[in-house]
């Protein structure tokens, strides 16, 4: 049975020490790839050199939209840290928009981070990268504005929720996202699964971000996509190895 997996979406700089070893050395031969995204400028350094190290581990380098924003200076020094070593990093990401942080403080400067993320979307249609993009709910059809702008068709929105209407959109644009082992038991996420075509979806774990039902108070690890992959064949009415083969099939298509 073909059970090939890759975590399309996992902070693994971000675990640690101990940890990131522990997940390392536990990996199966049926994880055949992780896409580690970055927070920041040092975040992208570690998975770079995370990546050096193990031939499997595919580096995103960007600026997690949920922090304080980037100074000219700071960006300015992330920009030539990409272009430096974009032959060796899969995608920009992640990048969004900060709509927790917007949450807390309605004062937030929105326009400085949507020029920020104007400039990644730049980036990556320039450097000729897939985009990993943060952004759900209202500013999701924000996003899809700029990436319509710039025509950029290589957009990945990992663990997306929001409106029909603008999956509806992203579904048109041909958009892909990435789902969570919240799907065993969020309905939103079942309903997304459900509405959005199986050819579009890729898995992921979000790690260290941790989750509830069958994996409360575990640490997150690429082997909980399993879990996933069973429920969205349940979800889709598909066979298990149907599902492996779409989903690991995208990503490869996606990203390699």
């Amino acid at each position: 049975m073909f059970n090939q997996i890759i975590d399309s979406h996992i902070h693994l700089d971000l675990y640690s020490d101990k940890q990131r070893q522990k997940l390392l050395k536990s990996l199966d031969h049926t994880i055949s790839g992780l896409i580690t995204v970055s927070f920041h400028l040092e975040s992208s350094k570690q998975n770079l050199e995370l990546s050096r190290e193990f031939d499997f581990i595919h580096p995103a380098f960007g600026f997690h939209p949920e922090q304080e924003i980037l100074s000219d200076q700071e960006l300015e020094k992330l920009f030539s840290f990409i272009i430096e070593h974009h032959n060796e990093m899969i995608a920009i990401g992640e990048v969004g928009l900060p709509y927790y942080k917007k949450q807390e403080d309605h004062t937030l400067p929105y326009e400085a981070y949507i020029e920020v993320l104007e400039q990644f979307i730049k980036l990556a249609k320039k450097l000729d990268k897939p985009i990993i993009l943060h952004s759900i709910y209202e500013d999701a059809a924000l996003v899809c504005n700029i990436l319509e702008e710039y025509n950029m068709k290589n957009a990945h929105f990992h663990w997306f929720k929001g409106d029909p209407f603008t999956l509806e959109r992203m579904m048109r644009n041909g958009y892909y996202i990435s789902i969570t082992p919240d799907v065993l038991y969020e309905r939103e996420i079942i309903q997304i699964v459900r509405n959005y075509p199986l050819e579009q979806l890729m898995v992921e774990t979000d790690g260290p971000w941790g989750f509830e039902g069958p994996f409360s108070q575990k640490m997150t690890h690429p082997s909980m996509i399993h879990t996933s992959i069973r429920a969205i064949a349940d979800i889709k009415k598909i066979s298990i190895e149907q599902c492996y083969q779409q989903l690991f099939n995208n990503t490869k298509y996606f990203y390699f």
